[in-house]
């Protein structure tokens, strides 16, 4: 909500108060994520998996459906966070939920 704030004041110049919804949503702890378009640098495995970890899936229930090792599961994980930019699954869940099926 932050985030749609501070766009829309910046579409419409209002600068001082952009720069304070951004100020408010560093403050709630939220890191900056990288764009929508950042799932599309991850391979056809590794959207799987976000997709079933943002469903709510446990790393031990991905791995079975997938065929995989929970260990398998979680290092994907390890590697996807950084590439799209977030750090917790929950801000996995909101951007996988952002991107259109």
């Amino acid at each position: 909500m932050l985030r749609a704030a501070a766009a829309a004041f910046d579409a419409l110049g209002a600068g001082p108060w952009a720069e304070r919804a951004r100020i408010e949503l560093r403050a709630t702890g939220e890191s900056r994520r990288k764009p929508i378009d950042a799932i599309d640098t991850l391979t056809p495995q590794e959207q799987q998996i976000a997709r079933l970890a943002a469903d709510g899936l446990s790393n031990r229930e991905i791995a079975e459906r997938l065929f995989l090792s929970p260990r398998t599961v979680t290092t994907h994980l390890y590697r996807i966070y950084p590439k799209i930019g977030i750090k917790s699954r929950s801000e996995l869940a909101a951007m996988m939920a952002e991107r259109p099926f």
